[in-house]
C-alpha cells in the first residue's frame, strides 16, 4: 500500500474510530457503519469517497434512520477485519480498548488525516465567550491520550480533561484553545 492509500485509510480508521460501528449481520462479510449527522453533509461525501478510493469494487451506502437527524455510510469488506484496531463480536471499541495503531502514530503523514477523521466524528468547532475553540470527546481513555499524543507531536499544545458521568463511565475531552493554534490545527486537517 502505498503512502498516499495510507493516508486514506488513516483518514478512515480515525472515522471509524470516532463514530463506526462492526459487525457482521449475513455472517459473512464484515460491515462498517459510520453514522452521520444530516447536518454535516460535506464530511459524510468525503467519508463516502475515501471508503470508495479503499474499496473500489465494493457497494458503499447511505442508510437512513427513520425519525432520527443522522443516517448511516455503510460498506461490507472482510478487508476491515486487517484494517480496523478491533474486532466484530468482541465487544464494544472502549471495551476493546481500541486506539489509532502504531503506524500512525509513529509518522506525522498519517496522523494528521486520522486526526481529521477522529474530529469530524467525535469532536466539534465552536465558539466560547468570543474564542474559537476544538474539542475531542470520547469514553475511551487510550483513544483519547492517543488524540492528545497526536496533537503534541503536531506541535499543539490540547488540554485534557476527565469528567466521571453518573452511571460509572468518564468522559475524556482533548481541547486545543489558543485561538493561533485552532486556527493553524483548522487549516493543518482541513476542517
Amino acid at each position: 500500500m502505498n503512502d498516499d492509500t495510507k493516508q486514506v485509510l488513516a483518514y478512515v480508521i480515525g472515522c471509524a474510530l470516532g463514530d463506526g460501528n462492526l459487525s457482521r449481520p449475513n455472517g459473512r462479510a464484515t460491515r462498517l457503519r459510520i453514522t452521520c449527522d444530516e447536518r454535516y453533509s460535506r464530511q459524510a461525501n468525503e467519508m463516502i469517497l475515501a471508503l470508495e478510493f479503499l474499496l473500489p469494487k465494493n457497494k458503499v451506502s447511505i442508510v437512513t434512520r427513520r425519525n432520527e437527524a443522522c443516517f448511516d455510510i455503510s460498506v461490507y469488506s472482510n478487508r476491515l477485519d486487517e484494517w480496523m484496531p478491533w474486532k466484530v463480536g468482541m465487544g464494544s471499541k472502549a471495551t476493546q480498548g481500541a486506539s489509532v495503531p502504531a503506524w500512525i502514530l509513529l509518522n506525522p503523514m498519517f496522523i494528521s488525516p486520522c486526526l481529521k477523521g477522529l474530529i469530524q466524528t467525535d469532536g466539534c468547532i465552536y465558539t466560547d465567550r468570543g474564542y474559537k475553540m476544538i474539542n475531542f470527546v470520547n469514553n475511551s481513555l487510550p483513544l483519547a491520550e492517543a488524540v492528545r499524543n497526536m496533537l503534541q507531536t503536531l506541535d499543539f499544545n490540547p488540554r485534557f480533561n476527565t469528567l466521571p458521568l453518573a452511571y460509572g463511565a468518564t468522559k475524556y475531552t482533548v481541547k486545543v484553545a489558543r485561538g493561533d493554534e485552532v486556527e493553524r490545527l483548522i487549516n493543518t486537517l482541513k476542517l
